[in-house]
């Protein structure tokens, strides 16, 4: 069964965005490539256990296994070595993509208290999209009492598009809810 989000966007997305930029080809229409989840944990420097939980969490969240990233460099300052774990990532394509997607704009944001929107200058001028969230607590796959520390979040969302403008009216038509 494919996800219902990748119905939507053959469906609805395509033909709106080829009418609203007049794209010739139905390859040139821009679609979303990969999501990016990255949680860093600064504090798994002085207590390395941080990071089995955020690990445990971004697995929840994303329904797949992170990778731990680990430190390039040594920083005395931050009593950071070389090597040290300090975050996880986890890339999402194809279905689970687009299952992560419908479930973060129609579940996890409208859990977010006072919600107005996302904002809409978080593109990077090539139509890829970052989002970052405080904690991840709004995701109804965490058990609130498991939780030993709120960690935050960051979503990258790249795209196909070549413009930000091209980018925004993608994310628009699947429903991203923009501040107006």
């Amino acid at each position: 069964m494919a996800a219902r989000l990748r119905e939507v966007y053959l469906t609805k997305v395509v033909p709106a965005l080829t009418q609203e930029f007049g794209y010739k080809n139905p390859m040139a229409v821009p679609k979303i490539e990969k999501i990016s989840l990255n949680m860093g944990v600064g504090e798994a420097t002085q207590n390395s256990k941080l990071i089995d939980g955020a690990v445990n969490e971004l697995g929840q969240i994303a329904g797949q296994r992170p990778v731990i990233t680990k430190a390039r460099k040594s920083i005395a300052a931050f009593k950071l070595r070389e090597g040290m774990a300090i975050g996880c990532a986890v890339t999402l394509r194809g279905d689970r993509m687009y299952e992560f997607l419908d479930r973060l704009v129609n579940v996890s944001l409208p859990r977010v208290r006072d919600f107005r929107g996302v904002s809409s200058k978080s593109f990077d001028g090539r139509g890829n999209y970052t989002l970052g969230m405080k904690d991840q607590l709004i995701f109804p796959e965490i058990d609130y009492n498991k939780v030993e520390k709120t960690k935050g979040l960051n979503i990258c969302i790249t795209t196909t598009a070549k413009t930000d403008a091209e980018g925004l009216a993608l994310l628009k038509h699947l429903g991203m809810p923009f501040r107006a």
